[in-house]
């Protein structure tokens, strides 16, 4: 059986990303548990505004599309 996350329809059906939130408000995002990339201050905050009302699949582009790991062929 196939891994969610590595079906070629949908890659982002695994939710390979993930972020976490320091207390020193910056932010983590992983891609499939490793660190992929840190925002900080602003750009923190910017991002989690933008993603805070999207559907997961669209948080997931989201995550996808700021670390640069986006080459699944369904953005736009």
């Amino acid at each position: 059986m196939k891994h969610p996350a590595m079906n070629k329809d949908e890659p982002l059906a695994g939710e390979p990303f993930s972020y976490f939130v320091t207390k020193d408000n910056r932010l983590h995002i992983f891609c499939k548990g490793k660190l992929a990339k840190v925002l900080k201050d602003r750009a923190a905050t910017k991002f989690l505004d933008r993603i805070e009302y999207l559907e997961m699949k669209d948080q997931q582009l989201a995550m996808a599309k700021e670390t640069g790991q986006f080459k699944f062929g369904n953005e736009r």
